[in-house]
């Protein structure tokens, strides 16, 4: 419902080098992303914009029509930002709207087992009937109270229950249910999702500290209260990013909207400041310290233009076996994914090559197999050493490319299927350059028009296309 800040990238950063890691290591990751496309905020944040769809529509439009305007666009937004941060798209991103019908059979799943209960057109969870419950967070049934983030609702037997489906209320986006007309709470969505697309056991869970309790929490008895299996196998929290000490949060007002810090520092390094610290701890934000990573970018940087000046392949390691470097790499992700020590390890290996390319003091064979492994280990954390600042791009297989002048771009997008493959290759990096520097409005308009006779797929290392 707004745009992401610095708090939101600490999660998703977190969870790719997690993914990153895992595949690294063989292993065959399926991950699934949801977007919570209805709930409070996003109705208080559709009021707001109710009127201005209306200045600059000319007409009158619906509180549902004005949340599925808010949401597109922040989904959008989003997509945007972790594409420049370098974090990969999940196999699937399921919206909440798009699984009402799931959300109702898991409710009534539930009510059968008599662990809900419904009230005036309410659907609630009965918390002292799921005995585990406060596993997760360790909280005991009778030290929790309502407050600031249990929902006080008359409807309820007991403070502590839950809603799983509310009642419609005047304007606000509804469904048909056997309840009447409603919408489904927030912690239902995320059960009904993962259960459909994972199963109803999967194996990790992930998400920042603030939502072992109540979110969570309440996944876990809803889940399980159903199945009668564990939800998930692991459950993996990100700490928070803090400013002063303190949360850095949109409700009091302290966040930093990545599209502001993209201005000043470069994605990668936004990216290399979050994996300095442990997933699982806070990282208190300031430009200070995003200067020092600005530094430490430079020199990772410097280090690959060494390498490239060895002609290199990019890719595994161009030696045989592995280093003492790649070896003690892993030893530091095998132990929780500790991104600070594995970065240790990076800028070992900076001072080996520099050391053996500048006084030759290494051998050569050893000098490559490193090398290889810096470039490979670099892919590992996400870090791309392109940089974002360059007015040069690398096209596929063109070499080193200047950029179009915008008539000559027009030119040759008027000439539509006609255009050669050097041609369209031309667009293609000019397109992937405008991406990289945020412009979406001209970028977008190249990939429209070549969509109309070619298919296009944006992927890790960059764009791959081929004629309809």
């Amino acid at each position: 419902y707004d745009d992401c800040h610095l708090g939101h990238a600490r999660a998703y950063v977190s969870f790719d080098i997690i993914r990153r890691y895992l595949e690294y290591k063989g292993y065959m990751v399926k991950h699934i992303q949801n977007f919570t496309d209805i709930d409070d905020k996003v109705i208080a944040r559709a009021r707001k914009y109710k009127k201005e769809l209306y200045d600059s529509q000319g007409k009158e439009v619906t509180l549902k029509e004005a949340a599925g305007f808010i949401t597109k666009k922040y989904t959008e937004e989003y997509f945007k930002n972790m594409d420049r941060l370098e974090v990969k798209r999940a196999d699937l991103y399921p919206e909440a709207t798009g699984h009402i019908p799931e959300m109702i059979e898991l409710i009534e799943c539930l009510l059968r087992k008599g662990y809900a209960y419904e009230k005036g057109g309410d659907v609630f969870f009965q918390v002292e009937k799921f005995s585990p419950y406060g596993k997760l967070s360790g909280r005991k049934l009778d030290e929790m109270k309502p407050g600031a983030r249990i929902e006080v609702n008359e409807n309820k037997r007991r403070p502590l229950d839950f809603v799983l489906w509310k009642k419609a209320k005047e304007e606000e986006p509804s469904w048909k249910s056997p309840w009447g007309e409603g919408r489904p709470g927030w912690h239902i969505e995320c059960s009904a999702m993962s259960m459909k697309y994972l199963g109803e056991s999967f194996d990790i869970h992930g998400g920042g500290q603030d939502l072992i309790f109540p979110h969570h929490e309440n996944e876990i008895a809803q889940s399980e209260a159903c199945t009668d299996k564990p939800l998930s196998r692991y459950w993996l929290h990100n700490g928070f990013v803090t400013i002063n000490r303190e949360k850095m949060s949109k409700s009091l007002g302290n966040f930093f909207t990545l599209k502001d810090i993209f201005k000043k520092y470069e994605p990668q390094v936004v990216r290399l400041f979050l994996i300095s610290t442990h997933y699982r701890h806070p990282v208190d934000f300031s430009d200070e310290e995003l200067v020092k990573a600005a530094k430490t970018y430079e020199r990772l940087k410097e280090c690959s233009r060494k390498i490239g000046g060895m002609n290199l392949k990019t890719g595994p390691a161009a030696g045989n076996g592995s280093s003492r470097f790649l070896k003690e790499f892993e030893k530091q992700m095998d132990n929780d994914f500790n991104t600070p020590g594995a970065l240790g390890v990076i800028f070992d290996m900076v001072r080996y090559i520099n050391t053996g390319i500048d006084k030759s003091h290494s051998p050569k064979s050893d000098l490559l197999t490193i090398a290889g492994e810096f470039i490979k280990l670099m892919q590992v954390l996400g870090i791309s050493i392109k940089g974002e600042l360059h007015h040069e791009v690398r096209g596929k297989d063109t070499g080193k490319m200047i950029l179009l002048s915008e008539g000559k771009a027009k030119e040759l997008l008027s000439t539509g299927e006609k255009l050669n493959d050097t041609e369209i290759e031309q667009l293609i990096t000019q397109r992937e350059f405008f991406r990289k520097n945020g412009n979406w409005e001209r970028a977008d308009k190249i990939r429209n028009e070549l969509s109309r006779f070619l298919h296009i797929k944006d992927i890790p290392d960059g764009t791959i296309w081929e004629r309809k």
